[in-house]
């Protein structure tokens, strides 16, 4: 199975350097574009620390060719876009229509030559990635992990955060960016990847055709890291760095450095990374979680060019001491090193860590990501079928020789985070009377006639051509497939797509248990009995169903939201009756031992701390609250004293009321036959048993606000600052529905092209992130606007944001915005259907809302008939700038200021 991740790729090397990787997929009409620079940060030092991630923002801005947004390109395409920095390297991507390949190739090679950085372009760019960053400081674990990788490298840039400090991004100058542009973005430092519904030889020759003229990089005045930041001598600290600051929970790090991607022991550390961490069996779970010490506990990794590490971090139990974690730690360990491994945990661990390669590249950006990276940080892209090769020939002597080799007490950085008292020290409401003015006029829309001018070509001859080539060789498309429906006599309901591109199955299902069902003094209660339904059955206990699934590298996963519990699931194909047999026996035999609930309560206490230490989780909270009256389902959020009143016997009373076959669905799309799908699971659920009447909940009219409620929750010491705005909005069944998607993605659906992503976060540079949504229930529906800024800046952001509600509010859109949000709808559903996971969760949801089954492919044609008249109509009845609740979490500065 492991060599389909590089069966049918070839590789090609341009006369000018340029690499390319092309992967023929022909499950679903889609492609996807993929450009991996060989610079990351472990190319910088101090000093010009981030200046490798403020170029890849930069290089967002606008070429010579086509001075625009490339957001607003890429989104006018429906290309599901982004782009990251990492160590070593930094990529850009975007997976489209088939027949917009040509497209994103243009665009790509015209930024890797032409991109402009200009100085007023690089200032509002500097205040965005200080946002990013500040967002980053919110952070315990983020501030933790720094101060240890500092000390791991000191002499190296892997010991430099990834996206810079703010001290040196401040200082960066154009001349600087445009040098790092110059001497790294070109096609001989470059990997491009290509997977998708294409044809090799045609689309090999549009390559050349695209990026064949691009000139090799100028030799002279190259920027190399410096002798010293190659370096890899690794600081050893006998004493655990301290960090005492504001912050919600202990929590450990320990950081032992580790070889390159390429030294042979790489497989061996990755097999006992799963031993160690992975699953309830794991050797530190049952060491730390399972005795109460930690509430959490995670590792991984990380192989880079020229070195590595192993992490581990650890959230610790309320009021658990450090020094003791690190000791248990320690132990086991060295226990582990003593008396050595099982042959059974070796297996486990194998199985789990080839399942989950397999399984985690079944779409085609994941492919993509999997060959660029290997191809620029192992330099070869066949690194995964070698490196699976030699999972497979791990033995339990080796995962001793690598612990004593390099998890050594010596050889490791140990970080403490002890917090220093953490509280929202107010909540308060300030009622708005004025408006602030910015500096842009209320008039002026979002000038789409120049995406439109700058918009490269489509190929429409593509679909015709691969139409009758490809007839041999391609199956219909998934895309274009419709599930089979059945339901059971005790009201079960199930969708079945099958699906035989990739040898695994994906499940998602839904529970109509949710967190609407909560009474009041007991919030928490939907997710103690999702959460704990897999700790145990009148058959298995918990560790038996940890090791079950383990054995086969299965997931199963349940979460409580407000209008029910989602499922979701997924395992190689051969191991679906297992995966069917173990979600049979939970639902159905669940016992919810003393034990296991206490521990769960421990940990969501635990949780709970930490969430209420996070601006973005309490600036939610609150907004919700704000918005949904008391004894209303929406209102009611965990709390410390409504998670202690839960009882085992309550947890028993509501799974035995609200559990049932009747308000269940699942949706399977994988490698199966229907018949023997559908007769194992009438096998394993047949016997499910219902009475009465499933359970309703009534949802009150809720008004709009009369005014502007402002509400800033301070938490003392952050360095961002998160907002939501909004009020209740419209639900699914809405008749404004489909409007108000087209709406929404003009108004804030993109951070980069949208109006609000435009002005707020592109112009004025006050926001990181700046998003919109409608978000529309089976019961009720929230709009919201969220947005991340740095503290002096929430102001100014809030004001901007209002006035464009109240522009758009008043004036409308334009018919070319409302065209050109339809297509990128439309395309982003059609690539998103080519992901199982999403295929799953939109026949699913379909199903759960009461559509018919053709809505998966009819959703396309009502997007399409949407009119101007009927988004300009959505716009003067959902959008309320002057009736909004406005709440910012954050820094005590904010409390100083009215939101105007």
């Amino acid at each position: 199975m492991s060599s389909t991740l590089t069966e049918n790729v070839r590789k090609t090397v341009l006369e000018n350097g340029l690499t390319v990787l092309t992967k023929e997929v022909h499950t679903a009409p889609v492609v996807t574009v993929q450009v991996w620079y060989k610079v990351g940060s472990g190319n910088e030092e101090a000093g010009v620390n981030g200046i490798a991630h403020q170029l890849e923002h930069m290089m967002f801005k606008g070429t010579l060719n086509r001075p625009i947004q490339f957001g607003r390109l890429f989104s006018a395409l429906g290309s599901d876009s982004n782009a990251f920095t990492s160590y070593d390297q930094t990529a850009y991507y975007g997976t489209v229509e088939r027949n917009k390949l040509k497209a994103l190739l243009v665009l790509e090679a015209d930024r890797m030559q032409n991109s402009q950085i200009e100085p007023e372009q690089l200032a509002s760019e500097k205040r965005v990635v200080i946002s990013e960053l500040q967002g980053y400081e919110n952070s315990p674990e983020y501030r933790l992990n720094r101060a240890v990788m500092q000390a791991v490298f000191p002499n190296h840039a892997y010991g430099l955060p990834v996206g810079g400090t703010k001290a040196d991004v401040e200082k960066f100058e154009v001349e600087q960016v445009q040098n790092y542009y110059r001497n790294f973005y070109s096609p001989d430092n470059a990997v491009l990847v290509s997977v998708g519904d294409f044809q090799t030889a045609n689309t090999l020759e549009t390559i050349k055709e695209v990026f064949g003229k691009l000139p090799r990089r100028q030799e002279i005045g190259v920027i190399s890291p410096s002798s010293a930041s190659l370096s890899t001598q690794h600081s050893l600290l006998s004493t655990p760095i301290v960090l005492r600051e504001p912050g919600a929970g202990r929590l450990l790090q320990v950081v032992y450095p580790l070889p390159d991607a390429n030294q042979p022991d790489v497989p061996a550390l990755d097999v006992m990374d799963y031993i160690l961490t992975e699953g309830r069996n794991s050797r530190l779970y049952q060491a730390l979680v399972e005795s109460g010490l930690a509430s959490e506990v995670t590792a991984s990794v990380t192989s880079l060019r020229e070195s590595g590490w192993y992490e581990v971090l650890v959230m610790a139990g309320a009021k658990q001491d450090l020094k003791k974690i690190d000791s248990v730690l320690s132990s086991a360990i060295a226990n582990l090193a003593e008396k050595g491994v099982t042959s059974e945990e070796v297996e486990r661990a194998k199985t789990q860590l080839t399942a989950d390669v397999i399984l985690s590249n079944r779409d085609i950006t994941s492919q993509a990501m999997r060959l660029g990276n290997d191809e620029t940080t192992a330099g070869d892209y066949r690194y995964t079928d070698r490196y699976l090769a030699a999972v497979r020939l791990v033995k339990p002597t080796d995962i001793v020789a690598v612990i004593n080799k390099y998890l050594t007490k010596e050889a490791r950085t140990v970080g403490f985070f002890e917090p220093t008292q953490k509280q929202i020290i107010e909540i308060g409401e300030k009622p708005d009377s004025t408006q602030t003015t910015e500096n842009f006029s209320p008039g002026a829309p979002v000038l789409l006639s120049e995406v439109v001018k700058y918009l490269p070509p489509v190929d429409l001859a593509t679909d015709a051509l691969l139409a009758v080539v490809g007839k041999a060789s391609r199956r219909e498309d998934i895309a274009q497939m419709l599930p089979e429906q059945f339901k059971f006599t005790n009201g079960l309901r199930i969708l079945l797509l099958s699906d035989n591109s990739t040898p695994t199955v994906t499940l998602s299902g839904h529970i109509q248990a949710g967190t609407e069902f909560d009474p009041d003094n007991q919030a928490g209660l939907a997710a103690f009995v999702a959460e704990n339904l897999l700790n145990g059955t009148n058959s298995k206990d918990v560790l038996t169903i940890a090791k079950v699934l383990a054995e086969r590298g299965a997931s199963l996963d349940f979460e409580a939201y407000n209008e029910g519990v989602h499922i979701e699931g997924d395992s190689l194909a051969k191991d679906l009756p297992i995966l069917l047999e173990i979600l049979a026996d939970v639902v159905k035999n669940s016992t919810f031992p003393v034990k296991e609930l206490e521990l769960y309560r421990q940990q969501t206490l635990t949780d709970l701390q930490h969430e209420l230490d996070e601006p973005s989780e309490v600036a939610k909270r609150i907004f919700v609250q704000s918005i949904y009256p008391k004894k209303h389902p929406l209102h009611t959020f965990p709390t410390e004293e409504s998670l202690q009143q839960i009882q085992r016997q309550d947890v028993i009373d509501f799974k035995a009321k609200y559990y049932r076959p009747d308000t269940t669905v699942l949706a399977l799309v994988g490698d199966f036959d229907l018949d023997k799908v559908r007769s194992l699971i009438e096998n394993k659920f047949g016997n499910w048993e219902v009475s009465g009447q499933a359970p309703t909940v009534k949802y009150p009219t809720v008004s709009m606000p009369e005014k502007i409620v402002s509400l800033n929750p301070v938490l003392p010491d952050k360095t961002q600052a998160v907002t939501y705005m909004g009020y209740t909005g419209i639900n699914r069944y809405d008749y404004r529905f489909h409007a108000a998607l087209v709406l929404n993605q003009i108004l804030g659906g993109d951070t980069l092209s949208s109006r609000l992503g435009a002005e707020v976060r592109d112009r004025q540079g006050l926001s990181y992130g700046i998003y919109s949504y409608f978000q529309a229930g089976k019961n009720a529906g929230t709009f919201l606007i969220e947005m991340q800024t740095s503290p002096e800046d929430s102001m100014k952001a809030i004001a901007s944001t209002r006035q464009i509600l109240q522009q758009i509010h008043q004036q409308g859109v334009t018919a070319l915005e409302v065209e050109t949000a339809k297509r990128t709808l439309i395309s982003n559903y059609n690539v998103s259907l080519a992901n199982p996971e999403e295929l799953t969760d939109r026949i699913l949801i379909n199903e759960v809302y009461g559509l018919d089954k053709v809505e998966l492919h009819s959703f396309t044609q009502k997007i399409q008939k949407v009119t101007l008249a009927q988004v300009n109509q959505a716009a003067r009845e959902l959008l309320h700038p002057d009736k909004i609740v406005v709440v910012t979490a954050g820094p005590s500065v904010l409390a100083e200021k009215s939101i105007r």
